[in-house]
C-alpha cells in the first residue's frame, strides 16, 4: 500500500448506526459508505444490545435514534459511550427545540433530524470524530429558540398538571394521576396557564396548549 493509500485508510472514521427501522439504517449505511466521505460503517443495527455485542464495537462515532424503543434511557447509552471515548450523534424524527435540547443535555454531541440530507450527517460524523459539534442550520435555529424561549417559572406540580392535561386527559384524570383533588388539579392548570400568559405565551385554549406541548416535546405531533 502506498503512503497516500495508508493515510487515506487512517482517516476513515468507523461508525455504527442504531435505529429501530432496518430500512433506515441500511439506507444510511449506503449513503455514508462512499469513498469520498472517508467513513466506514462497520455496523448497522436495530438495537442497543446488538451494538454492545458487535465484534467491531467500540467505534469512533455512534449515530443512534433518540427515541429508540427499549428500556435503556438515551442518557445512559450516551454516558456509556462517552466513558469509552465514543462520540454519540442523536437521530430524531423531530427537530423542535425541546427534542434538540433534551438530546444535547443527555450528552449527544449533536442531533441530526431524519429530514436532513445525508450531507449533514456526514458533516456531523466528521466533526464528532474530532470532538466537535456540527449543527445543521435547522438544529441551530432550534437551539436558539430554546435559549430565547419564554420561562414561566412553573412549579413542579403546575408543569405536571399542564403536561397531563395537554395529553388529552380530563381534569379528573389529571387529579387521579397526581393523587389530588379535581379542584387542586384545576388550580394547577389555571396557575400554569396564568404564568405562561404573563411570560407572553397564550395557552388559554386546548388547541393552543396542544400546539405548545408539541413544540416543547411534551407530546408527539402524531
Amino acid at each position: 500500500m502506498t503512503a497516500t493509500g495508508a493515510e487515506a485508510r487512517r482517516r476513515r472514521i468507523r461508525v455504527a448506526l442504531v435505529d429501530d427501522h432496518r430500512l433506515l439504517v441500511e439506507g444510511l449505511a449506503a449513503r455514508l459508505s462512499v469513498p469520498r466521505a472517508h467513513i466506514e460503517v462497520v455496523a448497522a443495527l436495530t438495537d442497543w444490545d446488538g451494538l454492545l455485542a458487535h465484534p467491531a464495537f467500540p467505534v469512533d462515532v455512534v449515530v443512534i435514534e433518540f427515541g429508540l424503543e427499549d428500556d435503556v434511557p438515551f442518557e445512559t447509552k450516551v454516558h456509556h459511550l462517552a466513558e469509552i471515548g465514543v462520540s454519540a450523534i442523536a437521530l430524531a424524527r423531530n427537530r423542535d427545540a425541546a427534542t434538540v435540547h433534551a438530546a444535547l443535555t443527555a450528552g449527544a454531541i449533536t442531533l441530526v433530524p431524519k429530514s436532513e440530507p445525508a450531507e449533514q450527517l456526514v458533516a456531523a460524523v466528521h466533526a464528532a470524530a474530532d470532538g466537535r459539534a456540527h449543527h445543521s442550520p435547522g438544529v441551530q435555529d432550534a437551539l436558539d429558540a430554546w435559549a430565547n424561549r419564554a420561562d414561566p417559572n412553573l412549579g413542579r406540580q403546575e408543569l405536571t398538571a399542564l403536561q397531563l392535561y395537554a395529553q388529552g386527559r380530563s381534569v379528573h384524570e389529571v387529579a387521579l394521576h397526581m393523587a389530588t383533588t379535581d379542584q387542586t388539579a384545576k388550580s394547577y392548570i389555571k396557575r400554569g396557564r396564568r404564568k405562561y400568559r404573563i411570560a407572553g405565551v397564550d395557552l388559554g385554549t386546548k388547541v393552543l396548549l396542544r400546539r405548545h406541548a408539541i413544540r416543547e416535546g411534551w407530546i408527539s405531533p402524531e
